[in-house]
């Protein structure tokens, strides 16, 4: 799975960029969308909305192969436990809204929700990030699903041993380029362990 990974993702280069950004986005779903404006909605505004669209949402994400993309992720991170309460919109993945997951074996460590340069993600740890955009004219459209993988140390130096994935509403695997859709932006978490956290207040135990 390693190799095969990342070289569909080398060899996708800026094209990656496209389905990131433009193959990542379905149609707008008319039945979930919303009438406060968006820059009114309250987090559990946001929840209303994840609630319409949720069911669409992992039957979508599970439709066809998945090829690179370990299916057991796709088919079981709504078993996993849940990092956050609330969809939010922490100012990352294009503004969508994110609601997140992680099994058994990050969820310890990644719940401590460490920024001080001591995060320390085991081996296995597989993080799930379901996504939604709501427009400033409150339309809802499906986001991706993006996975991070921690792999043994020394696997994938270029990325600090992290694998990244992401599934498109439609069940379509995304060859994006990680090192430059993903890794770069993850950097910029390096005092967290490359970890994007949900915004403080919808953190689990927070």
């Amino acid at each position: 799975m390693t190799t095969r990974f990342l070289r569909a993702a080398a060899i996708a280069g800026t094209a990656a960029l496209v389905a990131l950004g433009v193959a990542g986005v379905e149609r707008a779903h008319a039945a979930c969308g919303v009438d406060t404006p968006r820059a009114d909605m309250t987090y559990e505004d946001a929840q209303d909305v994840w609630e319409c669209l949720k069911d669409d949402l992992y039957a979508g994400y599970n439709k066809g192969p998945k090829r690179w993309i370990p299916a057991a992720f796709v088919k079981d991170y709504r078993d996993w436990r849940m990092a956050s309460t609330l969809p939010a919109d922490p100012g990352v993945h294009s503004g969508r809204y994110l609601l997140t997951y992680v099994n058994d074996a990050g969820y310890d460590a990644y719940t401590e929700f460490k920024d001080d340069g001591t995060a320390a993600i085991p081996a296995g740890a597989v993080i799930a990030k379901e996504s939604f955009s709501i427009s400033d004219a409150g339309e809802v459209s499906k986001g991706p699903l993006f996975f991070m993988q921690k792999v043994e140390a020394g696997t994938s130096p270029k990325t600090d041993d992290w694998y990244y994935m992401m599934v498109n509403p439609n069940g379509a695997p995304a060859a994006v380029n990680v090192y430059t859709a993903c890794n770069e932006c993850h950097m910029a978490f390096a005092h967290q362990g490359g970890l994007g956290y949900p915004v403080p207040e919808v953190r689990v135990g927070q």
